[in-house]
């Protein structure tokens, strides 16, 4: 009786070792954020979505897309309260500017940093960069999509679009999400990054 339990035991472990799917992405960056997604302990979606969940799309990955760009500070900048998608306003400060090349044309983005986050551990130097550009309600989320920094040592940045992601408002609308300020759009498409979340 013993080994006819021990041997439905194993069957199961094994048939549920089969369903479990590996975590889908081309690159590490990519599985890190699918892994994320799919952990209902961290996951942004609903739970519907969640459970429906089978990874982001993303843009294929482009080196083009990885640019170093001229980081100058602004410094003295006034201290504004950022439109959310709900009455949230935290406070942000303009931070600096980056200049950059991309496809044999020049940008510039502002770089913000949330006043509300100095103080926490580990978000000391976290800058926040918001962009808009001409994928958005086309193949990505029409809201635009963000980009995680650190204020750089030096004069230079590399900005990696495609790390670009969307907001939690994407995936759930009782998130707070910054609204791109419109000085923030590129007259381009950023083929990179993730794209526009299909809901189930």
């Amino acid at each position: 009786m013993k080994k006819i339990v021990l041997a439905v035991l194993l069957i199961s472990v094994v048939a549920c070792a089969q369903e479990k799917s590996p975590v889908l992405g081309d690159t590490e960056y990519q599985k890190e954020q699918n892994s994320y997604f799919k952990d209902a302990t961290t996951s942004p979606l609903k739970d519907k979505d969640r459970k429906a969940f089978k990874g982001l799309e993303f843009f294929k990955f482009d080196s083009t897309y990885v640019v170093n760009a001229r980081f100058k500070r602004t410094p003295n900048e006034p201290i504004f309260k950022m439109k959310t998608t709900t009455d949230r306003t935290p406070e942000y400060v303009k931070y600096g500017e980056l200049n950059f090349d991309l496809k044999g044309k020049n940008f510039t983005l502002n770089i913000y940093q949330n006043q509300g986050l100095i103080d926490e551990e580990g978000y000391e130097d976290y800058l926040f960069l918001p962009f808009l550009d001409e994928t958005n309600g086309l193949e990505s989320y029409g809201g635009g999509r963000y980009i995680d920094a650190r204020i750089p040592e030096g004069n230079t940045m590399t900005i990696d679009f495609n790390k670009a992601y969307n907001p939690y408002c994407a995936y759930n609308e009782k998130y707070s999400c910054p609204i791109v300020p419109r000085k923030n759009y590129l007259k381009t498409r950023i083929e990179a990054g993730v794209k526009a979340f299909v809901k189930s």
